[in-house]
Protein backbone atom coordinates (compact mmCIF):
# COMPACT_ATOMS: atom_id res chain seq x y z
CA UNK A 1 0.00 0.00 0.00
CA UNK A 2 1.21 3.55 -0.75
CA UNK A 3 1.71 6.11 2.03
CA UNK A 4 -1.35 8.11 0.93
CA UNK A 5 -3.65 5.07 0.95
CA UNK A 6 -2.33 3.99 4.38
CA UNK A 7 -2.85 7.50 5.81
CA UNK A 8 -6.38 7.70 4.40
CA UNK A 9 -7.28 4.23 5.65
CA UNK A 10 -6.01 4.96 9.15
CA UNK A 11 -7.73 8.36 9.16
CA UNK A 12 -11.05 6.79 8.15
CA UNK A 13 -10.68 4.08 10.80
CA UNK A 14 -9.97 6.70 13.48
CA UNK A 15 -13.21 8.43 12.38
CA UNK A 16 -12.57 11.79 14.10
CA UNK A 17 -15.76 13.38 12.73
CA UNK A 18 -17.81 10.50 14.11
CA UNK A 19 -16.10 10.99 17.49
CA UNK A 20 -16.81 14.74 17.72
CA UNK A 21 -20.28 14.39 19.36
CA UNK A 22 -18.88 11.95 21.98
CA UNK A 23 -16.00 14.30 22.84
CA UNK A 24 -18.39 17.25 23.18
CA UNK A 25 -20.67 15.23 25.48
CA UNK A 26 -17.79 13.94 27.61
CA UNK A 27 -16.20 17.37 28.08
CA UNK A 28 -19.33 19.51 28.32
CA UNK A 29 -19.17 19.90 32.13
CA UNK A 30 -15.46 20.76 32.17
CA UNK A 31 -14.37 24.43 31.93
CA UNK A 32 -13.52 25.48 28.35
CA UNK A 33 -9.91 26.40 29.24
CA UNK A 34 -9.32 22.91 30.66
CA UNK A 35 -10.96 21.09 27.70
CA UNK A 36 -8.09 21.92 25.36
CA UNK A 37 -5.50 20.68 27.89
CA UNK A 38 -7.37 17.38 28.34
CA UNK A 39 -7.75 16.85 24.59
CA UNK A 40 -4.04 17.47 23.96
CA UNK A 41 -3.04 15.09 26.76
CA UNK A 42 -5.37 12.35 25.50
CA UNK A 43 -4.13 12.79 21.92
CA UNK A 44 -0.48 12.41 23.06
CA UNK A 45 -1.36 9.25 25.03
CA UNK A 46 -3.18 7.87 21.96
CA UNK A 47 -0.13 8.57 19.77
CA UNK A 48 2.15 6.72 22.22
CA UNK A 49 -0.20 3.70 22.21
CA UNK A 50 -0.30 3.66 18.40
CA UNK A 51 3.50 3.72 18.17
CA UNK A 52 3.76 0.86 20.69
CA UNK A 53 1.35 -1.18 18.53
CA UNK A 54 3.28 -0.26 15.37
CA UNK A 55 6.67 -1.27 16.79
CA UNK A 56 5.70 -4.41 18.69
CA UNK A 57 2.31 -5.56 17.34
CA UNK A 58 3.53 -7.27 14.18
CA UNK A 59 6.40 -8.98 16.01
CA UNK A 60 3.95 -10.31 18.55
CA UNK A 61 1.65 -11.66 15.85
CA UNK A 62 4.53 -13.25 13.90
CA UNK A 63 5.83 -14.75 17.16
CA UNK A 64 2.39 -16.34 17.50
CA UNK A 65 2.81 -17.86 14.00
CA UNK A 66 0.50 -15.50 12.08
CA UNK A 67 1.95 -14.75 8.61
CA UNK A 68 1.63 -11.58 6.48
CA UNK A 69 -1.17 -12.80 4.16
CA UNK A 70 -3.21 -13.80 7.22
CA UNK A 71 -2.65 -10.32 8.69
CA UNK A 72 -3.84 -8.74 5.44
CA UNK A 73 -6.97 -10.95 5.28
CA UNK A 74 -7.76 -10.35 8.96
CA UNK A 75 -7.18 -6.61 8.52
CA UNK A 76 -9.53 -6.56 5.53
CA UNK A 77 -12.27 -8.33 7.50
CA UNK A 78 -11.85 -6.01 10.50
CA UNK A 79 -11.91 -2.89 8.30
CA UNK A 80 -15.01 -4.20 6.53
CA UNK A 81 -16.82 -4.62 9.85
CA UNK A 82 -15.76 -1.12 10.92
CA UNK A 83 -17.00 0.31 7.61
CA UNK A 84 -20.36 -1.42 7.99
CA UNK A 85 -20.71 0.03 11.49
CA UNK A 86 -19.92 3.51 10.13
CA UNK A 87 -22.53 3.17 7.37
CA UNK A 88 -25.16 1.52 9.59
CA UNK A 89 -24.43 2.80 13.12
CA UNK A 90 -25.83 0.98 16.12
CA UNK A 91 -26.69 2.71 19.37
CA UNK A 92 -24.03 2.27 22.04
CA UNK A 93 -25.14 0.92 25.45
CA UNK A 94 -26.16 3.72 27.83
CA UNK A 95 -23.21 3.10 30.12
CA UNK A 96 -20.71 3.60 27.31
CA UNK A 97 -22.06 6.97 26.26
CA UNK A 98 -21.93 8.46 29.74
CA UNK A 99 -18.85 10.41 30.71
CA UNK A 100 -17.03 9.26 33.83
CA UNK A 101 -17.15 11.22 37.07
CA UNK A 102 -14.57 14.00 37.12
CA UNK A 103 -11.93 14.58 34.47
CA UNK A 104 -11.44 11.77 31.92
CA UNK A 105 -7.96 10.20 31.85
CA UNK A 106 -7.00 7.68 29.13
CA UNK A 107 -10.47 6.06 29.23
CA UNK A 108 -12.75 6.81 27.39
CA UNK A 109 -11.09 9.48 25.21
CA UNK A 110 -7.60 8.13 24.36
CA UNK A 111 -8.88 4.54 24.57
CA UNK A 112 -11.25 3.47 23.02
CA UNK A 113 -12.43 6.64 21.21
CA UNK A 114 -9.17 7.73 19.53
CA UNK A 115 -7.38 4.37 19.65
CA UNK A 116 -9.87 1.54 19.74
CA UNK A 117 -9.44 -2.11 18.74
CA UNK A 118 -9.93 -1.25 15.06
CA UNK A 119 -7.14 1.37 15.06
CA UNK A 120 -4.79 -0.97 16.95
CA UNK A 121 -5.50 -3.78 14.46
CA UNK A 122 -4.84 -1.47 11.53
CA UNK A 123 -1.59 -0.14 13.02
CA UNK A 124 -0.34 -3.65 13.81
CA UNK A 125 -0.73 -4.82 10.19
CA UNK A 126 0.86 -1.66 8.72
CA UNK A 127 4.50 -2.81 8.76
CA UNK A 128 3.59 -5.94 6.78
CA UNK A 129 1.57 -4.04 4.16
CA UNK A 130 3.36 -0.68 3.93
CA UNK A 131 6.69 -1.02 5.76
CA UNK A 132 7.73 0.35 9.15
CA UNK A 133 8.79 3.81 7.90
CA UNK A 134 5.58 4.38 5.90
CA UNK A 135 3.63 3.01 8.86
CA UNK A 136 5.27 5.51 11.24
CA UNK A 137 4.67 8.41 8.82
CA UNK A 138 1.05 7.31 8.33
CA UNK A 139 0.48 7.19 12.10
CA UNK A 140 1.90 10.71 12.54
CA UNK A 141 -0.02 12.24 9.60
CA UNK A 142 -3.34 10.55 10.50
CA UNK A 143 -2.84 11.54 14.15
CA UNK A 144 -2.22 15.20 13.20
CA UNK A 145 -5.36 15.27 11.03
CA UNK A 146 -7.33 13.62 13.83
CA UNK A 147 -5.93 16.10 16.38
CA UNK A 148 -6.87 19.13 14.26
CA UNK A 149 -10.47 17.90 13.93
CA UNK A 150 -10.88 16.94 17.59
CA UNK A 151 -9.33 20.18 18.87
CA UNK A 152 -11.86 22.03 16.67
CA UNK A 153 -14.75 19.75 17.67
CA UNK A 154 -16.94 22.44 19.25
CA UNK A 155 -16.51 24.78 16.25
CA UNK A 156 -17.08 21.95 13.75
CA UNK A 157 -20.25 20.80 15.49
CA UNK A 158 -21.66 24.34 15.35
CA UNK A 159 -20.54 24.88 11.74
CA UNK A 160 -21.63 21.59 10.15
CA UNK A 161 -24.41 20.36 12.40
CA UNK A 162 -25.21 16.79 13.41
CA UNK A 163 -26.72 15.69 10.07
CA UNK A 164 -23.67 16.74 8.05
CA UNK A 165 -21.35 14.96 10.51
CA UNK A 166 -23.38 11.74 10.16
CA UNK A 167 -23.34 12.04 6.34
CA UNK A 168 -19.54 12.51 6.28
CA UNK A 169 -19.05 9.49 8.57
CA UNK A 170 -21.21 7.32 6.26
CA UNK A 171 -19.22 8.49 3.22
CA UNK A 172 -15.96 7.62 4.99
CA UNK A 173 -17.43 4.20 5.77
CA UNK A 174 -18.21 3.56 2.10
CA UNK A 175 -14.66 4.43 1.05
CA UNK A 176 -13.29 2.20 3.82
CA UNK A 177 -15.41 -0.70 2.52
CA UNK A 178 -13.59 -0.69 -0.82
CA UNK A 179 -10.18 -0.46 0.89
CA UNK A 180 -11.05 -3.42 3.14
CA UNK A 181 -12.12 -5.56 0.18
CA UNK A 182 -8.85 -4.74 -1.60
CA UNK A 183 -6.84 -5.76 1.50
CA UNK A 184 -8.75 -9.03 1.72
CA UNK A 185 -8.18 -9.82 -1.98
CA UNK A 186 -4.44 -8.96 -1.70
CA UNK A 187 -4.04 -11.31 1.26
CA UNK A 188 -5.94 -14.05 -0.54
CA UNK A 189 -3.76 -13.68 -3.65
CA UNK A 190 -0.58 -13.93 -1.52
CA UNK A 191 -1.93 -17.04 0.19
CA UNK A 192 -2.83 -18.73 -3.13
CA UNK A 193 0.53 -17.75 -4.68
CA UNK A 194 2.41 -19.46 -1.83
CA UNK A 195 0.41 -22.65 -2.32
Amino acid sequence: MSLISVVLTLFFVMDPLGNVPFFITTLKDIPRARQSVILKRELIIALAIMFAALLFGTRLMLWMGIDKPSLSIAGGIILFLIAIKMIFPMKEPDGFAQSPEGEPFIVPLAVPMIVGPSVLSMVMIMPSSAGLLNGALAVIIAWVLNAVILLSSFKLNRLLGERAMIAITKLMGMILTTISVQMFISGLRQTLAVR
